[in-house]
């Protein structure tokens, strides 16, 4: 505004001014026109000027003359010429003889000629005047004017007056201004214009768009204003405002209210048909206007959405908790019991999960046609009351293909039955327990197919008796929800039951199926794989000659398939090395060697895992001498308990793990007692994430302290004290309780290195057999007896030891100190010899080499 008044004063300023200017350069250009004029005539008729300008010197007479009449009239110039308009004179002499600058034709005809000229002095207003004779002869011109800017104008009088004028208005508009403008700052507390306009558009904007009647009365009674919300609750006419409250035809209660100027708060008024919630305040409460502001809201409203907002509220708790409680395990059966749970406690009446065979499996069901019969297996079934007639847990159930079952699980969509009665396809399934489960109560019904990933796995379906209500289409979603995030769980699961399974397959085809034959020890054993998933633990029993055995247990790092694979490639190297009959340490060298072989070859393929720190534990056992040679390849100690029921664990090198190299492994023997055990476990038995190897080994000991088990017994009471809660690695456990060979089944003696000891030996195995009661074998065993100890004579050293070991089969055994090993050829016809060994081989069931630190002995074994 006040930028508005300063230039408003300024237009008027300027205005006055281009007007004075505009009339003053009219009035100077009249001024000089009419004092030339009035020179020139009064010098051109003057007396005794024709005289002069036709005497023989006029410019001598004229210009004093001409100068004095042109200071008299105050103009610039009066010049004196004759007809060719040569001066005579001119306020400039020099100029005295010279052209005229002008027009004077016209005056030669007896015209006055009044023009503007450039003349000597400057742009010049000038009167040309005729001067004539007696007889109305022109004989010359008298010209006078004078500069434009010579002639004095008003505008130098009014000029200072108008702009002072202008000045003094100027100063009175910036003082009402200020005055006026600090005043409505008081008034709107600071607030410009802009800013009142968009708080007045906003306030008219929210004012009628509130979902809350507002409705302001003055002091003098009257309706000052009321928004839609309170006219539509108060049912006010459209005049309402500016009327009377009680000319507005509302009920005393409520004019009372409005013209009440005491503090009201939620207080319930009844308006017809509606129930409001009512507060009142005064506005002079801090000094305003007399009068009061009435809020109304509509509680009946507000009461249903409040009930809304608790069911979307309820829904929302339910899927929240739905989240944190369905998967907590990879456990199909468990997390559809999970759904059940959470479903029947707060959505419905009764939870049923029914799934196919396959996924129990945990493979993919095969696609049905719809409107095929479908045969699921009810996995789950929670309720508010045990006795229902639904299909119980564990059954198998054929739905047909009319019911939402069946067509949701063949087709993957949901259905909503609100009235169960009338529901034919649903009655068609087996029409007596359909009328049990009407007359139990259940009333409506919602079925979910299970899909996950475009797998379908199942059906989940939501009961609900009639005291609760019919299920909406609100609660299609819900139950939708619940069964998406249930099916991704469960299809999870359903993977991980595949891939465990599959793991657990291949690593029980590569574990003992059974153990072997065998006479030294008496063995029980435990494999538990990890419950997240297989891992690489492995235990053997293998029979080596003379009827010793060798007791294995190892651990490949990792879980998974590869662990697996991995540990039936460690089993099957570990067998085929036992075949050469090597020392532990020996043994666990090859072995060693290996895996930094298929170590490498991994690592040239690139990308693919490796097996560096897999460990092994190895023990040959001889029940003949009660000895037990050991080896440990980074593996747990094994555990000895003596018959007397001491404990302790064996303090065997420990070796580095298999896959290092570098560092030799390092052989103990330890001479057992008979009915002695030795425990060989791995490290998931002893250690876990909650406890550390020292507690479990300390633990372990303790739990063997008891000698009169039986190593099956062992097995059960060490898994009962120290199988964890929840199973992170893979448990093997091995016990093996020593037997000996008893004295008078053993027969042994040297032979001297000459051919006459062959039948010498022959002779006294026939009789050792004769002793023993195996008189059927003894034809053989001369055969192989002589065999044997002719080739120790002509190829080997001596001395010479035949024994005779009689245990579950009849072992020959013929020592040398000679590394030089027989070998098995045929024989052409012309060869004299070579058949020797070929016989050896036909007549008994087994036959080898095995070297010891003396020599070698070269045995066969017969089953009796």
């Amino acid at each position: 505004m006040f930028l508005l008044q300063v230039f408003i004063v300024l237009l008027l300023v300027v205005a006055a001014v281009v007007a004075l200017l505009v009339e003053s350069r009219s009035d100077r250009y009249a001024a000089a026109r009419d004092r030339s004029l009035a020179a020139a005539e009064a010098f051109a008729h003057g007396p005794g000027l024709v005289a002069t300008m036709q005497g023989p010197d006029p410019s001598a007479v004229l210009q004093p003359l001409t100068e004095a009449a042109r200071t008299g009239a105050k103009v610039d110039f009066i010049v004196v010429a004759d007809r060719n308009g040569i001066r005579y004179t001119h306020p400039e002499p020099a100029q005295i003889g010279k052209k005229f600058v002008g027009t004077i034709e016209p005056s030669l005809h007896g015209l006055v000629t009044v023009e503007r000229v450039h003349g000597p002095l400057g742009l010049e207003y000038q009167v040309v005047v005729p001067v004539e004779d007696t007889h109305g002869g022109v004989v010359g011109v008298v010209a006078a004017g004078m500069k434009v800017a010579n002639v004095s104008s008003a505008i130098n009088r009014q000029l200072p007056v108008v702009l002072g004028a202008g000045t003094v208005a100027l100063a009175l508009a910036t003082a009402g201004t200020g005055l006026v403008g600090r005043r409505l700052l008081r008034q709107t507390h600071g607030l410009g214009p802009e800013e009142m306009t968009r708080m007045y558009e906003h306030h008219d904007a929210v004012l009628h768009a509130v979902r809350e009647g507002v409705a302001i009365v003055g002091g003098d009674g009257r309706v000052l204003l009321a928004n839609d919300e309170a006219r539509r609750l108060l049912d006010l006419p459209p005049d309402a405002e500016g009327r009377a409250v009680t000319d507005l035809g509302l009920d005393p209660r409520t004019s009372e209210l409005l013209l009440s100027d005491s503090t009201v708060t939620d207080q319930v008024l009844p308006v017809g048909d509606r129930l409001l919630a009512v507060n009142n305040r005064p506005t002079d409460s801090r000094g305003g206007p007399p009068g009061s502001v009435t809020t109304l809201r509509d509680s009946t409203e507000l009461r249903a959405l409040a009930g809304k907002a608790e069911v979307a509220r309820g829904r929302l708790r339910l899927l929240y908790d739905a989240s944190m409680t369905i998967g907590t395990t990879l456990d199909v059966r468990r997390t559809v019991k999970e759904l059940a749970d959470i479903a029947s406690r707060d959505f419905c009446d009764y939870a049923t999960v029914d799934l196919a065979e396959e996924v129990l499996r945990g493979e993919e069901p095969h696609p049905l046609a719809v409107g095929a019969g479908v045969e699921l297996r009810r996995v789950a079934l929670t309720g508010i009351r045990d006795d229902s007639p639904l299909y119980r847990e564990g059954r198998l159930v054929r739905w047909a293909g009319t019911t939402p079952q069946a067509a949701g699980f063949a087709s993957g969509r949901s259905a909503l039955v609100a009235e169960l009665a009338t529901d034919v396809g649903w009655r068609m399934q087996e029409l007596e327990r359909t009328q049990a489960v009407l007359e139990f109560g259940l009333a409506s019904l919602i079925t979910v197919p299970l899909t996950a990933r475009g797998v379908l796995m199942g059906v989940a379906c939501f009961w609900r008796g009639r005291d609760r209500g019919p299920f909406e289409d609100e609660d299609l979603s819900v139950a939708e929800e619940l069964a998406a995030r249930a099916a991704v769980s469960v299809d999870n699961a359903r993977r991980f039951t595949r891939e465990h399974t599959m793991a657990v397959t291949l690593q029980h085809s590569l574990l003992p199926r059974a153990l072997p034959e065998q006479s030294a020890i008496e063995v029980a054993y435990r494999y538990l794989p990890a419950q997240a998933g297989v891992g690489g633990d492995w235990f053997d029993v293998i029979p080596l000659p003379g009827a010793r055995v060798a007791l294995v247990v190892g651990d490949v790092v990792g879980h998974g398939m590869h662990a697996a694979a991995t540990m039936g490639r460690l089993r099957t190297a570990v067998q085929n090395f036992s075949t050469l009959d090597l020392p532990p340490d020996e043994l666990l060298g090859h072995l060693d060697e290996l895996v930094a072989h298929i170590d490498q070859e991994a690592a040239a393929a690139g990308g693919e895992l490796t097996i560096t720190g897999a460990t092994c534990l190895y023990a040959i056992y001889d029940p003949t001498t009660a000895v037990c040679a050991l080896a440990r390849a980074g593996h747990p100690p094994p555990a000895l308990v003596h018959p007397d029921g001491t404990v302790e664990l064996l303090g065997l090198p420990a070796g580095p793990p298999l896959g290092l190299g570098g560092m030799p492994f390092e052989a103990t023997q330890v001479r057992l007692s008979p009915g002695s055990s030795l425990i060989l476990y791995t490290d998931g038995l002893v250690e876990d994430r909650t406890r550390d190897i020292g507690v479990g080994l300390d633990t372990l000991t303790a739990v063997l302290g008891r000698p009169d088990r039986s190593p099956q017994e062992v097995c059960e009471a060490v898994l009962d004290v120290l199988l964890p809660d929840r199973q992170n690695d893979d448990i093997a456990l091995l016990v093996a309780r020593t037997r000996v060979l008893e004295p008078d089944r053993i027969a042994e003696w040297e032979v001297a290195s000459t051919p006459e000891a062959v039948a010498q030996a022959r002779a006294e195995a026939t009789r050792q057999l004769a002793e023993w009661g195996l008189d059927e074998a003894a034809f053989v065993t001369e055969l192989v007896l002589s065999e044997l100890v002719t080739n120790a004579i002509r190829y080997g050293t001596g001395p010479i030891g035949v024994r005779l070991l009689y245990e579950r089969t009849l072992i020959c055994e013929v020592s040398d100190t000679s590394s030089t090993a027989p070998h098995l050829r045929y024989a052409v016809a012309e060869d004299e010899g070579g058949r020797g060994l070929f016989l050896v081989a036909r007549l008994t069931e087994r036959w080898g080499v095995r070297y010891t630190p003396e020599g070698k002995i070269i045995w066969a074994e017969q089953y009796l």
